[in-house]
């Protein structure tokens, strides 16, 4: 009996003696043990310090406060150039009376917006915008920021890239304008904004990014620049501009989904402002040429090609024709390796879709194409991009 009490006092020493042990350690290690536990009850609760109300000074945020003074001095600069179009479309609305039903025409207000290049009043916006108005002769009002507003006049339009140009009528000879940007310069996650008259509010301006540069590639139709920037119902036709103020692209669409939703899902889509500055000058000199239409669109990549060919080292892979389009009447087929066209090479697909589009209508071009591992040699006949809008005379 006398053994298992010594037993039971010597457990109890070396307990206490691990226990003193233990707690000296975490005391000189810092923590939260059992012994922290123990004495969180005898500390006393801590006053929680009170921050004033969410106000900052520039000297708190330098650089926010940099680029929203910035960014107030850039729409300051851009919005005198940018107009609002008021005109007229026609819609399609059904009817049904009695036994009879189908739909009528409705001449219905368009809401647009366009931007100022050129001095004595030519404004560029979509041609969507002005399409129906030119078709059935309605009026076209622009207004400018300080609310002056101006009759307008169609000058002419590239229906495939829905740019079109028209004049101001009537006014002076010292509007203030946008230059325009090299929009092969153009990056993604570039900053842009996107002035324009979305619903009828003139003079909105959003900001955002370019998401991505290069949106569908054919000869009929070019390649668009994607932005996140809020563009809505009557933005079309307005500028996308960098921080320089300059135009990098002009609004044309938003993306819609599979549900048509008619408002922004965060998907805008620009024409590049080289294809724009492009229709601006041909529209505005004589006898310019029209665009060359071969009827192709062609994947994103090039394709590596097997050198014992005797052809370039890479090619473009055509993913549609158009059907009785000029390719189709040559025989090109889809999933054809175009390697030359014209007997040159091209570095992209860009480049070859614009060497296309430079090809005179009525021009015989020859096509090294790769069909099935053979080489072939097709001719085209290349046509005028239908629906061009020609340039009317200046009457000045």
């Amino acid at each position: 009996m006398l053994d298992h009490a010594r037993r039971i006092s010597l457990v109890l020493i070396i307990f206490l003696v691990a226990a003193l042990l233990y707690k000296t350690w975490r005391g000189s290690h810092g923590g939260f043990g059992l012994f922290d536990l123990m004495n969180e009850k005898t500390k006393p609760v801590e006053a929680v310090a009170v921050v004033p109300g969410g106000h900052l000074t520039n000297a708190d945020v330098p650089n926010l406060a940099r680029f929203s003074e910035e960014s107030a001095k850039l729409s300051a600069a851009v919005l005198p150039s940018v107009v609002s179009i008021n005109t007229a479309g026609v819609s399609q609305v059904p009817f049904h009376i009695g036994l009879l039903q189908g739909v009528q025409n409705r001449i219905s207000p368009v809401l647009g917006s366009g931007v100022i290049v050129s001095r004595d009043g030519l404004v560029m916006t979509n041609w969507h915008v002005v399409e129906d108005a030119y078709k059935i002769k309605a009026p076209i009002r622009v207004t400018m920021q300080d609310r002056k507003s101006y009759t307008a006049e169609v000058i002419g339009a590239d229906a495939a890239l829905d740019i079109a140009i028209i004049r101001i009528v009537g006014g002076k000879n010292d509007f203030p304008i946008l230059l325009f940007a090299n929009s092969d310069a153009v990056k993604t996650g570039q900053l842009v904004f996107a002035v324009g008259n979305p619903f009828g509010l003139s003079g909105t301006v959003s900001q955002g990014i370019i998401s991505a540069t290069q949106r569908h590639l054919s000869d009929s139709v070019a390649d668009l620049l994607q932005t996140d920037t809020v563009i809505n119902p009557g933005s079309s036709g307005g500028p996308l501009v960098n921080v320089f103020g300059e135009i990098v692209g002009i609004n044309r669409a938003i993306y819609k989904g599979d549900q048509k939703v008619e408002t922004w899902l965060g998907i805008g889509l620009a024409v590049p402002s080289n294809d724009a500055k492009e229709v601006l000058q041909d529209l505005t000199q004589k006898n310019a040429p029209a665009k060359g239409f071969l009827g192709i669109e062609v994947e994103l990549e090039l394709v590596r090609i097997n050198s014992t060919l005797g052809a370039s080292m890479a090619g473009a892979v055509i993913s549609e024709v158009v059907p009785k389009s000029p390719a189709a009447v040559a025989g090109l087929q889809k999933g054809d390796v175009i390697v030359q066209f014209a007997g040159g090479s091209f570095a992209d697909q860009g480049q070859l879709i614009r060497t296309i589009r430079k090809a005179r209508p009525g021009q015989r071009v020859a096509l090294s194409v790769i069909r099935d591992g053979k080489l072939l040699t097709l001719t085209a006949l290349i046509q005028p991009l239908a629906e061009d809008i020609q340039p009317k005379p200046s009457g000045k």
